[in-house]
């Protein structure tokens, strides 16, 4: 990267007046102290990233701290090196006459320690995003940045006070937002950073205590808050740090993360988790769609992942009748009192697969106090592990259990379920009876996930045993080295085999990654606080699998009841509360800015006709291309003249799965898997066949707002 030697303004020529250097001269003289002090940030970040990869890695907390700040300077070296100038958003002007202030996606200072950047998250930008013409916020103007491949191609100024119009302010007939709406879409969100408005600024700064619900229809931006408001939560609130649990954040389907993929990184933040429902449990990747309604229905609700619970306690009954174990010829009597202790020795909340080391351990002791030999006690423990007797029956009493195998009893055990959900009746029981045990849908994924979460790994405490055991010889090898070596110990070398055989240096010896481990699982929490995108489509169930990850209830949950295909007639209030969550706040968006006034005409009828009281937002633009109406033999040509016409942009056709188009600029999407996600041209083919009452209206209301310029609508009528 060199210092400037041009300027970083290219306006077209039908925006010469802008290339007044009266109005742009400040901006250049800002932009070349960033391009100097950019250049040298990113040569001390480098040295400083190569120091640290060469460092010693050392064991413990310091390679801990050691990765981290690797982390932390290799994603601030990439958001550097991505965006260049164009870190830069816009600036404003404070009215008590003060220089401008500049707004970056990071913040940067010079070597004098001069700011020339803000961070966009500092409370110090808040006017930036937040000033209107009714709360300046001490502005006296506004100037937003378009940026075209690391070059200025336009800017605009909003003015808030008369005092901005002198020689400062370029005056446009469109704001910058406007301005943006009408642009190409791409197969990725696009940046709209410097363009977030009054409304969403908000709800995108508001605090991360208890659940805030971001309620808004199609085309109000609620993507953009939820991942803006991320970036900025993990910046200001150091409760939510990646050390500290980080963020998780949930998705409706697959081409929705793909598509806001890039937003994250582009805002500097790499580390927080994102996943959809699905890739919460293992089974997820295979698990189908439940055919029967009344099916997923019954496995929806909270109560059904409850069951869960008295699945697992019938494994936890201690004997009844005493046991007799044999140590070194000594007979110890293991009383049904005996019993009942040691299974009272878990903490609440253990596991129960990992619970039954700590019964085992209880047992030992309560044996141990018995027995009045003198055994070493790690003979002793070694004695009871090889106790057939005991084992079997800890075994039957308290057994390890795999979440599979437990859920699948409940499909496949009438009794067993009738046990766990006494609520249901004989019919609702038979009918969740299934030949496959483990044909497993999507509806059993929140069951497996609390089975999971309240089970255990199965594999702990024989992976624990096996390192202990690993460990145990590896000391027992480090120890007779270290004997041999002071038997030929000079006097010279005295010091050094002190050293050598003192236990701290001991264990440090001991490999680490050599011994057996579980690779972690980043979706499995707890998380500081869980943003869910389109979360009107939880179920009860579904709900339970995000509070299992978040202890702090600390969520913001982002979505609109009017796009709930399976019918949403409580509030927000009621129907988080009943799943769980209480300090609920919503915040409200009905400014669709999106959507052209043509599309959410024909739209609004539809969604009305079934939920007449649906959230449905205000339009704020005119594309002035009306909705056409056609056959569907016309798709083709359709396609062809729209491509022909536009050199960039996205469409998709929505409606007919087995299309595929000959361009890679349009896609084919069922009306379920194009929510969340945008595109320049839409084509309906057979909405009418999407279904009928609240599922089908969605779905076409859905599928009608995705357009950001163009709605075409094919019928086979």
């Amino acid at each position: 990267m060199n210092p400037l030697t041009s300027s970083v303004f290219d306006l077209a020529d039908t925006l010469s007046p802008k290339a007044d250097p009266a109005l742009i001269a400040r901006d250049e003289q800002q932009f070349a102290a960033v391009a100097e002090t950019l250049e040298l940030t990113v040569a001390e970040l480098s040295d400083r990233l190569d120091a640290e990869l060469k460092a010693p890695g050392g064991v413990g907390q310091e390679a801990m701290d050691r990765d981290i700040e690797v982390h932390r300077l290799s994603a601030r070296l990439r958001t550097l090196r991505r965006f260049g100038l164009d870190l830069c958003l816009g600036h404003m002007v404070p009215d008590d006459g003060a220089e401008p202030v500049y707004i970056g996606r990071l913040g940067l200072t010079d070597n004098e320690g001069r700011r020339l950047l803000i961070d966009w998250r500092s409370p110090a930008a808040e006017p930036f995003f937040a000033a209107t013409h009714a709360n300046p916020m001490g502005l006296v103007s506004r100037r937003r940045y378009r940026w075209t491949r690391g070059r200025i191609s336009d800017y605009w100024d909003e003015v808030f006070t008369a005092d901005g119009l002198e020689g400062r302010a370029a005056l446009d007939d469109q704001s910058a937002f406007i301005a943006s709406l009408g642009t190409n879409r791409s197969s990725r969100m696009r940046d709209v950073l410097a363009t977030i408005q009054a409304d969403q600024d908000a709800i995108i700064r508001a605090g991360s205590r208890g659940a805030l619900v971001v309620d808004g229809g199609p085309g109000t931006g609620k993507t953009v808050v939820a991942l803006h408001r991320t970036a900025h939560l993990l910046y200001s609130d150091p409760r939510l740090g990646h050390r500290r649990g980080g963020v998780l954040f949930v998705g409706p389907h697959r081409p929705y993360l793909s598509y806001v993929s890039d937003v994250l990184p582009s805002l500097g933040e790499e580390g927080v988790q994102t996943c959809i429902l699905r890739d919460l449990v293992a089974e997820g990747a295979s698990a189908t769609v439940e055919t029967d309604p009344e099916v997923a229905r019954l496995k929806s609700s909270a109560d059904m992942v409850k069951a869960i619970e008295k699945a697992v306690r019938f494994y936890e009954e201690p004997p009844t009748e005493a046991l007799t174990v044999t140590v070194d010829w000594s007979d110890l009597r293991l009383t049904a009192g005996d019993w009942a202790e040691a299974f009272e020795a878990p903490e609440p909340g253990t596991p129960h697969n990992e619970a039954r080391e700590q019964i085992w351990e209880k047992l030992a002791e309560i044996l141990m106090d018995k027995y009045e030999g003198d055994v070493p006690p790690d003979l002793f423990r070694r004695a009871l592990r090889q106790d057939e007797e005991l084992n079997a029956a800890l075994g039957r009493a308290w057994p390890l259990i795999e979440a599979a195998d437990l859920v699948g009893d409940l499909w496949s055990v009438p009794a067993y379920l009738r046990m766990c959900a006494p609520w249901l009746g004989p019919e609702e029981v038979r009918r969740l009876q299934r030949a496959d045990p483990r044909a497993w849908t999507v509806s059993d994924l929140p069951l497996l996930d609390a089975a999971r979460q309240r089970l255990g790994d199965p594999e702990a405490s024989r992976r624990k045993r096996r390192r202990e055991a690993s460990v145990a010889a590896e000391r027992e090898y480090r120890a007779q080295v270290t004997e041999n070596l002071l038997r030929t110990d000079d006097d010279w070398q005295g010091m050094l085999m002190t050293m050598l055989k003192g236990q701290d240096l001991q264990n440090s010896l001991v490999d680490e990654d050599a011994l057996p481990h579980a690779e972690p699982d980043l979706l499995a929490g707890p998380f500081a606080h869980v943003v869910v995108d389109e979360a009107q489509e939880l179920t009860d169930a579904e709900w339970q699998m995000l509070l299992l990850r978040c202890p702090s209830r600390s969520f913001t949950i982002v979505g609109d009841r009017a796009q709930a295909r399976h019918g949403f007639t409580e509030s927000w209030q009621e129907r988080l509360a009943r799943v769980g969550l209480d300090r609920i706040d919503v915040a409200s968006l009905s400014i669709n800015y999106r959507t052209p006034e043509e599309v959410m005409a024909e739209a609004e009828p539809v969604i009305r006709a079934v939920l007449p009281d649906a959230n449905v937002p205000t339009s704020i633009r005119s594309g002035g291309v009306p909705v056409v109406h056609g056959p569907v033999g016309d798709l083709d040509s359709v396609l062809d003249t729209w491509l022909a016409a536009h050199a960039e942009g996205i469409a998709c056709v929505i409606g007919r799965p087995t299309f595929r188009g000959t361009s890679s600029r349009v896609r084919s999407l069922t009306p379920e898997l194009s929510k969340g996600l945008e595109f320049d041209l839409v084509v309906l083919v057979d909405p009418e066949e999407f279904g009928e009452g609240v599922e089908g209206a969605v779905d076409r209301y859905v599928a009608m707002t995705r357009a950001t310029q163009r709605l075409v609508v094919l019928t086979s009528r």
